[in-house]
């Protein structure tokens, strides 16, 4: 009684395709366009213009030369020629530019920084996986010094 054809079968199943694909597109913020709030994606990101907020994506993100972003940014790769103020997440490799000006924290696997890039800001460097050892050589070595001091 309620039977659909094959032609709306068909139709059904390609809107389900392009809606996946269309998550995987790329995104680009053109030069001369600005950006305010949180900007999610699950495709790659390319920012030439401003964004002020937040950028996640789970795949790539390319910050132009003459971007000027305000916000924390979260994403799987990135390379930043551009000028960026916040702090910088990415799970895989961080590639700044010699153009690039960064102002924030950044956590990163794998970090490249060409001669000519600004960095300021802490950096962190850690396999996920890996204990983090956040005593300072001063505090090991007062450790040290206790521990022979303890034998004597």
């Amino acid at each position: 009684m309620f039977k659909k054809n094959q032609r709306e079968e068909e139709a059904y199943s390609l809107e389900e395709n392009d809606a996946s694909s269309e998550e995987l597109r790329d995104t680009i913020i053109a030069q001369g366009v600005k950006v305010e709030g949180d900007f999610k994606s699950k495709g790659n990101i390319i920012v030439e213009g401003q964004v002020a907020g937040s950028i996640k994506t789970d795949n790539d993100l390319q910050i132009g030369e003459r971007a000027k972003i305000s916000a924390s940014i979260t994403a799987k790769n990135a390379h930043v020629a551009g000028e960026i103020q916040g702090n910088i997440k990415i799970k895989e490799k961080l590639e700044l530019s010699e153009t690039s000006k960064i102002y924030g924290d950044i956590e990163a696997k794998t970090l490249i920084i060409n001669a000519g890039a600004i960095f300021n800001g802490k950096c962190s460097m850690a396999d996920e996986n890996a204990p983090v050892n956040l005593k300072t050589d001063k505090k090991l070595k007062k450790e040290e010094n206790a521990g022979e001091e303890a034998e004597d």
